[in-house]
């Protein structure tokens, strides 16, 4: 029985939580393509071997008959920072602060009531 390359290739994607938005972008494909590899039963190799390059996967453990190990040199990914999540930790911590001052506001309160 053959391989349903397109399943495969789906599960691994899945898998690596990879957003099938951005791999469709990285490979200038559209969402629809995407979904049309994942149905296919079997698959060019350049598609799987550009797939893998993207989702930084070596396939020739799911498909050792296409390619060899050597083939996938998968480099760490360069990342941008993020300067919105630095901007958006800042004014969590900030957030939270305030939080605790209301809260101890609210205790005094509640204590002063009491009395």
């Amino acid at each position: 029985m053959s391989k349903h390359q397109g399943q495969i290739v789906e599960y691994v994607v899945r898998r690596n939580g990879y957003s099938l938005s951005d791999l469709a972008n990285e490979l200038k494909v559209n969402r629809r393509t995407i979904y049309n590899w994942f149905k296919s039963e079997s698959l060019r190799t350049d598609i799987i071997f550009n797939v893998g390059k993207v989702v930084r996967h070596d396939f020739s453990n799911e498909f050792p008959e296409m390619f060899v190990t050597e083939e996938f040199e998968l480099k760490p990914k360069y990342f941008k920072p993020n300067i919105e999540t630095a901007e958006q930790s800042s004014y969590k911590d900030k957030y939270i602060t305030l939080l605790e001052k209301y809260n101890d506001l609210l205790i005094a309160q509640a204590f002063c009531l009491q009395e």
